[in-house]
């Protein structure tokens, strides 16, 4: 899994880190494994830096995306067939049980980006189990962030459009029913919530869940094919093969967590553009 999966001299084993989730183009230091060495699986394209797995990733998933609901939108009929009972329950997974719960009467508007982005990070979560990519998209740090400041800006907008700049950052910012003379301590501590911790905590949450679950992964894989292949230990062999199939238990609940991981930043992004829209904070 990633650059973990480098050959190991015999009876030497690294352990799988940070470090192989690493992407550059730069030669790597002296005694980490990089993207130049034969066992790390990404670099980038054409000598540019953030061209690397996880960008064309995001790529791959973007367009799968697009291309899924596109053909689940071709030729519907009035009794649906298996495939198009599928897509309807998803869709009607994210129209009902999250943006016309979460947002009432408003949904509709925003329905689109929260299907999107339900979909896109399923997709890009359930790459760290799929085979050829290895890797979930968002345990790149960067990528976590760019989803997060992107709903950011869609609930921030969403308050904006529909109260006006001042009205807007006055509810955000003074609670009803606060006295004056807490402004001082009130104002910052409502605009840290509400602007700054907000984007900070959605994207954090989504990055350590795939970042966390990929790595005891790679580590039950990567030290279970060393132990397996350790010579003249037979308890070291059984052990190794103990820990490989146990992997496959973690893999199946990282495709869980995918999920879950999935659902919760779309429910929170619905509730963040409800708080918005609502008239009083």
């Amino acid at each position: 899994m990633v650059g973990a999966l480098a050959p190991l001299e015999a009876g030497v084993f690294e352990t799988p880190g940070v470090r192989d989730f690493r992407f550059f183009c730069e030669a790597a230091e002296p005694g980490v494994r990089g993207p130049n060495d034969p066992g790390n699986l990404a670099g980038c394209t054409f000598g540019v830096d953030w061209m690397n797995k996880p960008f064309w990733q995001a790529v791959i998933g973007a367009a799968l995306v697009i291309a899924l609901w596109w053909f689940a939108s071709r030729k519907l009929k009035t009794v649906p067939g298996k495939g198009q009972f599928f897509w309807e329950y998803v869709y009607g997974f994210i129209r009902n049980g999250v943006a016309r719960d979460i947002l009432g009467p408003e949904y509709r508007r925003y329905l689109p980006y929260l299907l999107g982005l339900f979909s896109f990070l399923l997709v890009n979560n359930w790459f760290g189990e799929t085979f050829v990519f290895m890797l979930p998209t968002f345990s790149n740090i960067g990528y976590a962030w760019a989803l997060a400041i992107m709903s950011w800006v869609i609930y921030i907008g969403a308050g904006i459009s529909k109260h006006g700049f001042g009205k807007y950052m006055k509810m955000q910012l003074i609670p009803e029913g606060v006295p004056v003379y807490l402004y001082p301590v009130i104002v910052p501590l409502e605009f840290l919530s509400n602007f700054i911790t907000r984007p900070l905590t959605l994207g954090l949450r989504l990055f350590a869940n795939m970042f966390a679950g990929h790595l005891v992964v790679a580590v039950f894989v990567v030290g279970g094919a060393f132990l397996l292949t350790f010579p003249h230990n037979p308890f070291y062999n059984v052990s190794g093969a103990v820990s490989i199939l146990f992997s496959f238990a973690i893999l199946f609940l990282e495709l869980f967590i995918g999920f879950l991981q999935a659902y919760i930043f779309t429910v929170l992004t619905a509730q963040y553009i409800h708080s918005s829209l609502a008239e009083a904070h």
